[in-house]
């Protein structure tokens, strides 16, 4: 296909589906070279959900006019948008949209304006641009396509493209000599190869104008190449993103009260959809900030700390996830390397991060204040998929386990996301029939597991057969917060109270949190629970204590003494307050046991 002398809608859909499964087919090895701003290794995942955005957009889009369909894909590249390097992409595609939107048909002159304009809207997005990123390598490539098309009228796409390519590889390869990071670890800049794919996609389909032979198959594989970096001490935690909408957004001034809060700040969009990226220790405060300019949604944070732990450095072949609906104590989970998805924590119109943007001491603080009862809903499809592909682009195989799929639709999430995940055969969810410290000691058991690295077949074996000798107890000594959270009827409160009765919840059947038990009467109630649960150990069983409280130490650290010291066979024990998850619809006094016979 020589002599191409305009692109449309069509040529421009085409082109972009063959650049964007080229950087999906290169994720795992983005991944691995991953080593600015931070050595996280996730650049090749945001890389990759960005453009799997675009390309599932271009694949619905239908228009044949070059300005709408570009803007079709800026509009999904700002929407799937993620990390420092996918808001960065997504500007740059704002940039080219913007400049040719009542456009039909572009010129070789036109898209070259139009390039020169997407790389100003990607620089200016970023606070402190920095020379040997993916910056760079726009601006060279921009640069290469405005002379060309500026000095040699008959030019045409194929040759343009390929112009334009040639110089973008000699830029991306000059990029160590210009970033002292890159230069330390002897790679490339991740986000600027990522750009490179993209444009190499785009260059062979208006070159050949065949898609079949252009790209690769968009899997994700575990290589053996060597992972690049080092560990780091962070300044921020938590690589943190959301998106305002509004009607008139005023970037600037959004701009000026983000730059204090953290680095690595870029905003993509426009004045009435803009996208949030940047690095902080306190995520709540960047999504309070972002609330006083518009609507906020699909707030995200990323531990960067364990994201750069776990890339660098572990040998084991099976890594694990838990939604943060389970109870451990952060030691153990530092110590195993388990990840955990936040759940979603709403009090009124305020939305949280499990865990993340919101501590125990200010979610209970909040219970106890707040005028809404707290509501909790699972993580979306896309938190799990983005952790889903993020980790087995660095290990072999992935085992989340879930909250128990009967009483959240948590499961049923993580299901979706595995399946879209591009690694579904090496991703195994796993239904805990549990929650809180239940749920926790079984990614406990399981992270053990990875660690003296049994395969994941091996693990959801051994969670599948302990499981049901995993029961839970939990000591729910008043019911107005289960009332108010919609979980009890208020009548059964008036009838529990007028008993004087103090129920206790278990697991029945395959995870339904149901009553199991009642304790008569309110006086000695934590000696009568501890008497409870004591029966259920039998003699000469090697047991797994953990005990839970929401907001109640004292009360629950009596009852973890006692257990203790009266149940035989205890070989590990751990305890923990209790987070929103259960305490939601607890209240700030209950106390929840975990005993695991193994």
């Amino acid at each position: 296909m020589s002599g191409i002398t305009y692109l449309d809608g069509r040529r421009i859909r085409r082109g972009i589906r063959a650049g964007a499964l080229r950087v999906i087919a290169a994720q795992e090895h983005l991944n691995k070279i991953n080593v600015y701003p931070v050595p996280d290794g996730d650049t090749g995942t945001n890389l990759a959900l960005t453009m799997s955005s675009v390309y599932s957009a271009v694949g619905s889009a239908r228009s044949d006019r070059a300005g709408e369909t570009l803007m079709h894909i800026a509009d999904a590249a700002l929407d799937g948008a993620r990390g420092n390097s996918g808001a960065i992409v997504a500007q740059f595609f704002q940039g080219v949209s913007d400049s040719v939107a009542d456009m039909a048909r572009l010129s070789v002159e036109q898209f070259a304006n139009a390039v020169r304009s997407g790389e100003r809207y990607a620089r200016d997005a970023l606070v402190k641009p920095v020379e040997g990123t993916v910056l760079t390598v726009m601006r060279d490539f921009a640069d290469a396509v405005h002379q060309l098309a500026s000095h040699d009228t008959d030019v045409d796409f194929v040759r343009l493209l390929r112009e334009g390519l040639k110089t973008a590889r000699d830029s991306l390869a000059e990029t160590p000599g210009k970033l002292d990071a890159l230069r330390a670890a002897g790679v490339v800049d991740a986000g600027a190869e990522g750009f490179v794919r993209l444009i190499k996609g785009i260059c062979d389909y208006i070159a050949t104008g065949d898609l079949e032979t252009t790209v690769e198959a968009p899997t994700l594989a575990v290589s053996d190449e060597h992972r690049a970096g080092e560990d780091l001490d962070l300044d921020y935690r938590f690589c943190t993103e959301c998106m305002i909408t509004g009607e008139n957004i005023d970037r600037r001034a959004l701009k000026e009260q983000l730059m204090g809060l953290g680095g690595s700040l870029v905003l993509a969009g426009t004045h009435t959809k803009t996208r949030v990226h940047i690095h902080v220790n306190d995520p709540q405060r960047v999504f309070q900030l972002a609330a006083d300019f518009g609507e906020v949604s699909g707030n995200k944070a990323d531990d960067m700390q364990r994201q750069q732990s776990e890339t660098h450095a572990h040998t084991q072949r099976t890594v694990i996830v838990m939604d943060s609906a389970g109870d451990i104590p952060d030691a153990d989970l530092d110590r195993l390397g388990v990840h955990m998805t936040p759940v979603r924590l709403h009090f009124g119109n305020e939305s949280y991060l499990d865990k993340v943007s919101i501590t125990a001491d200010e979610f209970y603080a909040r219970l106890a204040t707040s005028e809404h009862a707290p509501k909790t809903s699972q993580p979306a499809p896309g938190d799990f998929r983005r952790e889903f592909q993020f980790l087995a682009s660095h290990y072999d195989e992935v085992v989340c386990i879930n909250v128990t799929g009967a009483a959240s639709g948590t499961y049923q999430s993580a299901l979706s996301a595995a399946e879209r995940s591009g690694a579904a055969e090496r991703v195994h969810v796993f239904d805990s029939w549990s929650v809180s410290v239940g749920q926790g000691l079984m990614a406990l058991h399981a992270a053990e597991m990875a660690r003296a690295n049994h395969s994941a077949a091996q693990i959801v074996d051994a969670l599948t057969a302990i499981r049901a000798r995993t029961p839970i107890y939990a000591l729910i000594r008043d019911l107005e917060s289960a009332v108010r959270g919609g979980r009890v009827k208020r009548s059964l409160k008036r009838v529990v109270d007028a008993l004087r009765l103090t129920p206790v919840l278990g697991i029945k059947g395959e995870g339904q949190l149901t009553s199991v038990g009642m304790l008569l009467g309110r006086k000695g109630v934590l000696d009568k629970f501890t008497r409870y649960v004591q029966k259920k150990a039998r003699p000469g069983q090697r047991y797994r204590l953990a005990v839970g409280h929401t907001n109640c130490e004292d009360d629950a650290r009596q009852i973890y003494d006692k257990l203790c010291a009266t149940i035989d066979n205890i070989e590990s024990s751990y305890f923990c307050r209790v987070g929103s998850a259960l305490g939601a619809h607890t209240g700030g006094d209950g106390i929840v046991v975990a005993l695991q016979d193994y």
